[in-house]
């Protein structure tokens, strides 16, 4: 009999392609949480424990070695079992907010969508490795020509350089887009599609209402 996945209230997830500006969002989200008096954990994803950031490095690090699709996933689910088991749980477990840049959608997205690894395989390893679903995921969805735009400032500004995921092509991402789309209209309830287009500002504002509105359903 296949495991159930457990709805947690207090975990919010933060999806979308490169460039949505996750982490202004998931700045907004936790200081709203915060200035109400609740203890909130933010991390991200891949990584949130030292053992997963380690993954996250082996993920994402542009090496001679070409990375099947499947090692990738699971490799993904490794790291996201060890973040979901050493923080996630124990926080929301003493009644802590839990904020996640990325969780279990993004493998739908991205190792489903885009790389075109079976759906049911992936559901199978959520429910069996993860075991739990965010209360309320926000999708910042942004097109893929703007968000390669905004891509190129950062590094440009940082001089970083993008990852191994960033290299792919464009036809990547927009698969990658259509299936975080295609999740959203799965899910309405639990997942929250925020136009990420405008300025930062008005997209954390966006945000911290879909958030407030949530919030209001758990009174």
């Amino acid at each position: 009999m296949s495991a159930i996945l457990q709805c947690r209230q207090r975990l919010v997830t933060i999806e979308g392609g490169e460039g949505a500006g996750k982490s202004t969002v998931l700045s907004a989200l936790r200081g709203a949480l915060l200035a109400d008096g609740f203890e909130v954990v933010s991390t991200r994803e891949p990584g949130g424990t030292p053992l997963a950031e380690r993954i996250r490095d082996l993920l994402l690090s542009a090496g001679d070695e070409p990375v099947h699709a499947q090692t990738e996933l699971l490799l993904m689910f490794a790291a996201r079992a060890q973040h979901v088991q050493q923080v996630m749980l124990p926080a929301l477990a003493r009644g802590a907010w839990v904020i996640s840049d990325r969780f279990t959608d993004s493998s739908y997205a991205y190792q489903g969508a885009a790389r075109g690894l079976d759906h049911d395989f992936i559901a199978s390893l959520e429910r069996n490795v993860v075991g739990i679903e965010p209360g309320l995921t926000l999708l910042l969805d942004l097109g893929v020509a703007h968000a390669r735009e905004r891509t190129r400032g950062r590094d440009l500004l940082d001089g970083s350089a993008p990852d191994r995921i960033e290299r792919e092509h464009d036809g990547f991402f927009e698969r990658v887009r259509a299936g975080f789309l295609a999740r959203a209209a799965q899910q309405p309830r639990r997942i929250r599609v925020i136009d990420a287009s405008p300025d930062a500002a008005s997209v954390a504002t966006a945000a911290l209402a879909a958030l407030a509105d949530y919030r209001a359903t758990l009174a």
